[in-house]
């Protein structure tokens, strides 16, 4: 696609801001419009987090606000939950806790276990995640100090449900 990249491997950094920093250098080098985590599994710093505030996008494979944190689909079933899903939000400071964006769910099953689950999540999270990107980039989509907006329209506190279309 003609992009440029860059590889930064947290394991040459003697702690998270250095890390942080080479990460935030990096990405003001490239004078990025948008950063998209997935797979990361790393807690930002809080200056890499300002210095991108509204720019920074994140999936957890949830509902938000429902089970922040790992061990997810094992936690719903746990629970007895009769549905699952992912949600695509802004990050902010609190793990998990900046605004929704969209939501995918899908049916909890009697014999699901935490990875036939995660394998019907996951196929969701495919689907929200390039929709959350596109609204950000068609400069629909933004975060304000009052919330998460669409077309200039707050987001609900879950997100926009979505239904594939």
């Amino acid at each position: 696609a003609g992009l440029p990249t860059a590889c930064i491997d947290h394991r040459n950094y003697n702690s998270r801001e250095d890390f942080d920093q080479a990460l935030l250098d990096c990405l003001l080098k490239f004078q990025v419009d948008l950063v998209i985590l997935a797979g990361f599994m790393r807690i930002l710093t809080p200056l890499f987090i300002t210095a991108f505030y509204g720019k920074l996008l994140n999936i957890h494979p949830s509902l938000l606000p429902k089970y922040p944190g790992l061990h997810t689909h094992q936690r719903a079933l746990e629970a007895g939950d009769r549905e699952a899903g992912a949600t695509v939000h802004f990050v902010t400071p609190e793990l998990d806790g900046g605004p929704p964006i969209i939501q995918a769910r899908v049916p909890v099953e009697r014999v699901d276990t935490a990875e036939t689950l995660a394998a019907r999540v996951i196929v969701q999270e495919h689907l929200i995640y390039p929709v959350a990107a596109q609204w950000f980039l068609q400069d629909r989509l933004r975060l304000t100090k009052q919330g998460a907006l669409l077309d200039d329209k707050p987001i609900p506190p879950c997100g926009i449900q979505y239904s594939g279309d």
